[in-house]
């Protein structure tokens, strides 16, 4: 497969093409003037204020100095599918990625595509998604340049049900290139989280499409936080932590995406021949809730208490309960007592 590396046509969603624009030119965290944005842009003054009014909301802040212009409290680094392909190296060849500033939500538009006929490894990445979506329907809350959101389709010859296990194999994927980066640290909450010392950092969302009996076209998103910031903390329910915090600075969010795609081609390989079972004892060694008494909320509101034992072969969790040893193959755990 020949690689392709793009900036796709911006979409016209609640953040203006004119605001990532001009958030491009304030990305080095250096002033610029009003003036000199305008000239650069091809727009006026006033189209100017108006692209950065506002992006407080989505967690930016844009200082305005008399007689210096504007600057971002921090810099930025935006995703740039040329660099991405030069830290991807030799494996480049293997994608298809898209980058763009603004969707809906990068799995949607995957699965949308995966139906149309997508090539295997196509990855859409986006600065900012305006209805991301995280597991059991949950929202993902997100920040350009705080955050990296993707999407990778993956297509098996197999159906669905030899698919079992897929998410806790991505998991593995992402905490092996979290430790390149230097979060070594980082462990697997089962199905799909990933967690730095008891806060989330990182989840995963899987849709299939296919055949029971294959093929199989699966659609993977992952969510990162990379640096973010108070006002974007503040709308997530639940304890959160970024790389910059684990890895003790941020790391450029280009190379990131590049090693997760590496791990997640690896990792996807290995799984397209042999299934869950060659990552498990990979997997259960970096089980956050390993041999830890655990509650399990089951999907009809049955609460199940018990000794996490790891997971099966095909991914499902093992509790040791009151009545014996039990396999779950859905269900949301939590620390016994409290906790992540």
């Amino acid at each position: 497969m020949t690689g392709r590396f793009v900036r796709a046509p911006i979409l016209q969603f609640p953040m203006k093409a004119l605001s990532f624009q001009a958030l491009r030119l304030l990305a080095d965290g250096e002033f610029r003037s009003g003036e000199t944005m305008a000239r650069t842009l091809g727009v006026s003054r006033a189209s100017v204020w108006n692209a950065l009014h506002g992006l407080d909301e989505t967690g930016l802040e844009v200082f305005k100095v008399r007689g210096r212009g504007y600057r971002l409290a921090r810099p930025l680094t935006m995703l740039d599918s040329a660099a991405v392909g030069r830290a991807l190296g030799a494996r480049a060849q293997r994608f298809t990625l898209e980058v763009i500033d603004s969707i809906e939500s990068t799995n949607t538009a995957l699965v949308q595509r995966a139906a149309a006929g997508a090539g295997n490894a196509s990855v859409i990445a986006a600065e900012w998604q305006t209805a991301g979506r995280g597991r059991r329907g949950r929202v993902w809350h997100a920040a350009p340049g705080a955050s990296l959101t993707f999407s990778l389709l993956w297509r098996f010859q197999q159906g669905a049900g030899f698919l079992s296990g897929l998410s806790l194999a991505v998991g593995v994927a992402v905490v092996r290139a979290l430790a390149a980066l230097g979060a070594s640290d980082a462990g697997l909450k089962w199905p799909n989280d990933v967690l730095w010392r008891g806060r989330k950092l990182a989840g995963t969302l899987i849709e299939l499409q296919g055949d029971m009996l294959g093929p199989t076209a699966a659609v993977i998103g992952i969510g990162l936080n990379c640096r973010l910031p108070d006002a974007l903390r503040e709308r997530i329910d639940q304890p959160v932590v970024d790389l910059e915090t684990a890895c003790g600075a941020a790391p450029d969010r280009n190379r990131t995406l590049a090693l997760l795609l590496i791990e997640l081609e690896r990792v996807l390989e290995t799984f397209a021949c042999d299934g869950f079972a060659p990552l498990r004892v990979e997997w259960q060694r970096r089980h956050v809730h390993q041999r830890k008494s655990v509650r399990l909320a089951l999907p009809d509101g049955e609460m199940v208490s018990g000794t996490a034992e790891g997971v099966a072969e095909h991914g499902a969790l093992l509790l040791a309960t009151a009545r014996g040893a039990r396999r779950f193959h859905s269900g949301e755990v939590s620390l016994r007592g409290g906790g992540a």
